[in-house]
Order: structure tokens, then C-alpha cells, then sequence
């Protein structure tokens, strides 16, 4: 068996896959919480029985299936794109200069969980597969680039070492950058704060206290706690977010319905409410060993909320939990005022066309040389106190 060759097909649906075998390569053996809850079946699943991927939307699933024999070994969620949006890795500057050139960019091929800056495992590969399956994927993502008269194939918020992977096979490897908190093993939010500075300590305590000051309470609720007016409530803030950002959510109402039947376990909603009514709202998943802070909105604005709901709400669940970290999503220097420090993302990129990969190379290089020297002054700036 060891021996057999593998076969890599194309799916435009997963529900042509059994949740359990799809979930057996992507988080094998687990359930809740999930080792990455964006690569579940019920995750991806949700997606495209909402609509929120699919026709029209200019995410296409073009799914990859590595079998040996009759095993399912590996899995990827991959996407025909027809635009750049919802990536958050951004390749803009790449289409516009392919485009100049005389190139159609799009369609282009993107393995990703879609609207979701999280980083995770793409290369999802049942346990002993790994090498093999990894191999497969960024095979066949070239091979449909190539065949297909495609700009591009892509691999975004993938780990390290599935980087250097793809570096092995030929894609260029991407270094970018957003701000985590990490969680040394904090007994309490007091034990955070006493690593602080005495001037952020003090502002952080000030945040917190404006922000609970409100005038109304705010609630942590998972699981079967949350109820269908909860995402009621949540879907008036994604919509007030998506309307100050003058764009269009990305998520449909019907996702919200699918979390409330399929993902509360995945689920941390952080409420505020004034009045028995909910004003503000932030949205979360749970992993293993990370709260990921994926959405916010809010009908009223109060002082220090954003903060409280999104941030310091995510941290006192994660030190309650064990948890070792928190990732808040894209952008992100104001958040290191609150703790939250610079961390490199990783993504891989691969162009047919000899003479443009060679250039986007270039670019690379002198990218990640850039935002070395960014992190590294970003790091001066981190609000922890000195080790003299």
C-alpha cells in the first residue's frame, strides 16, 4: 500500500465528501474544540450551503481530493477566484502588473479559508500522509494553473513549515504580518497586566473600567447558549461594520443560521447589552489551542467597547481556558498597545510564466527584508516592561 500512487481529483461541492472523512485529514481526531475549526467539514460546508461562497461571489470551490487506493489521504479547500477580495493577503500589486503586461489575472487559483485571515494547516493530510499529501496538492494546484491557462495558484495563512514546503516545490514563499497575543501561562488578567509597563498598565485598566461602564452588562456566550436571536442581533452589527467600511459583508444571513445549527460548539460570542437588548457584539472561533477574534459590530458607540469586546474579553476566555494565544484577525498596530505583538504570516505564490514569477520574486525578497525591519521597530514600541 505504501507504494500505490496517489490520485488527486477536483470537487465543486463538499458535500460530495462524508464530514468524517473529510475531518479525518483536516482535524484528525478531534471534535470540539477542533485543531483549526476553519478547515472543518462544517465549516467550509456552512460556506457554501449559505451561499456565502459560490456562484456569484467570485469564490468558486474547486476542491482537492488525494486518494491512494480507495483512502482518502489528503484535502484542500481551493477556490477558482475572480477577484482579490476576501483574502486579506493581498496580491493587488501582482494583478495590477499582470494586467499591465498584457495578462488576464483572473480567474486565478486560491487555496484559502475563505474571509478569514487565521493561520492554519492548508496542506490537510491524514496522519503518516503528510510529505505525500503536501506533494499532491501543490502538484496539482501548478498542473490546473498550467493546463487551465491560469495566472496563478496561491496558498495563503499557511504554516511555516508548509512554506518552506512550497518553497521546496517551486512557489514563492511570502512573509507578512499581524499582531497575536500569546498566553505564557497567565493565572488571571492580573498576571498579564504585571508583566506591563506601569503607564499601559494603568491605561488598559482605564479602558477596561470606561468600556464595562457602559451602562449595561456584557455576556461570553458558546455552545448551547446561544440562541437564534443572538445571531439576530449579530447580523445587524456585521451589517453596521460592513457599512462603515463602505464595502459588502461577505457572510450571508443564512451562515448565521447554519452556526446556530452546526458551529455553536466552534462558537464564542461576546455580547454587550443595555437594557436587555444587545448593542455591540463580538464573534469568535475556538480552537485547541487559540481563540481566533473574526467579527465585530455595534448599534451604539461607547468608549473603550471595540477594545473590551474584542480584545480583553478574548484574552480573560483564552487564560481561563488555557488557551496559548489569540489571533484578532488583520491589521492591527493599535493592537500592540494592548499586548497583542508582531508575528509573521506566511503564504505561497506561483506563476506559470517564468519571466513574472522571477519578477514577484524580486518583489519578495525585498518585502520580507522590509517588514523585517518593521517588526523589529514595532518590537521597541511592545508595552512590556524592560528585562534590565
Amino acid at each position: 500500500m505504501d507504494g500505490e500512487a496517489l490520485s488527486v481529483t477536483v470537487i465543486a461541492d463538499l458535500g460530495q465528501v462524508a464530514p468524517e472523512d473529510w475531518d479525518a485529514c483536516a482535524n484528525p481526531g478531534s471534535g470540539h474544540p477542533a485543531l483549526d475549526p476553519f478547515t472543518t467539514h462544517r465549516f467550509l460546508h456552512a460556506l457554501e450551503q449559505s451561499g456565502s461562497v459560490g456562484p456569484g461571489t467570485g469564490w468558486e470551490p474547486r476542491h482537492l481530493l488525494v486518494h491512494q487506493a480507495a483512502q482518502l489521504v489528503a484535502v484542500a479547500p481551493v477556490y477558482a477566484k475572480a477577484h482579490s477580495q476576501g483574502e486579506y493577503i493581498f496580491d493587488h500589486a501582482f494583478a495590477q502588473a499582470y494586467m499591465r503586461a498584457g495578462g488576464r489575472y483572473y480567474p486565478k487559483l486560491q487555496l484559502a479559508v475563505p474571509f478569514t485571515p487565521a493561520t492554519g494547516r492548508r496542506f490537510l493530510c491524514r496522519p503518516g500522509f503528510e510529505a505525500q499529501g503536501a506533494g499532491a496538492i501543490l502538484q496539482a494546484m501548478a498542473q490546473l494553473a498550467a493546463d487551465n491557462h491560469l495566472s496563478s495558484a496561491h496558498v495563503t495563512f499557511c504554516t511555516e513549515s508548509e512554506a518552506a514546503r512550497g518553497a521546496g516545490h517551486g512557489y514563492l514563499h511570502r512573509v507578512t504580518e499581524q499582531f497575536h497575543w500569546e498566553n505564557p501561562g497567565y493565572a488571571g488578567f492580573d498576571d498579564f497586566l504585571a508583566a506591563l509597563s506601569s503607564r499601559k498598565r494603568k491605561t488598559i485598566r482605564k479602558e477596561r473600567a470606561t468600556a464595562q461602564g457602559f451602562g449595561g452588562t456584557i455576556r461570553a456566550l458558546t455552545g448551547d447558549a446561544l440562541e437564534p436571536a443572538h445571531w439576530d442581533a449579530f447580523w445587524a452589527f456585521y451589517q453596521d461594520t460592513g457599512a462603515r467600511k463602505w464595502g459588502t459583508p461577505y457572510l450571508t444571513r443564512a451562515f448565521f443560521d447554519h452556526a446556530q445549527q452546526h458551529l455553536r460548539n466552534d462558537v464564542l460570542l461576546v455580547l454587550a447589552e443595555r437594557d436587555g437588548q444587545p448593542v455591540a457584539g463580538a464573534l469568535n472561533f475556538i480552537a485547541q489551542d487559540t481563540l481566533y477574534g473574526r467579527y465585530w459590530g455595534c448599534l451604539e458607540d461607547h468608549p473603550c467597547l471595540h477594545f473590551e469586546l474584542c480584545y480583553y474579553q478574548a484574552m480573560d476566555y483564552a487564560i481561563a481556558q488555557g488557551l496559548a494565544r489569540v489571533e484578532a484577525g488583520a491589521q492591527g498596530p493599535h493592537k500592540l498597545a494592548r499586548g497583542y505583538l508582531p508575528a509573521q504570516v506566511h503564504s505561497l505564490h506561483y506563476f506559470p510564466e517564468s519571466g513574472f514569477h522571477q519578477a514577484v520574486a524580486r518583489y519578495v525578497q525585498q518585502e520580507r527584508r522590509a517588514i523585517s525591519r518593521e517588526m523589529d521597530a514595532l518590537a521597541d514600541f511592545a508595552p512590556f516592561r524592560k528585562n534590565n
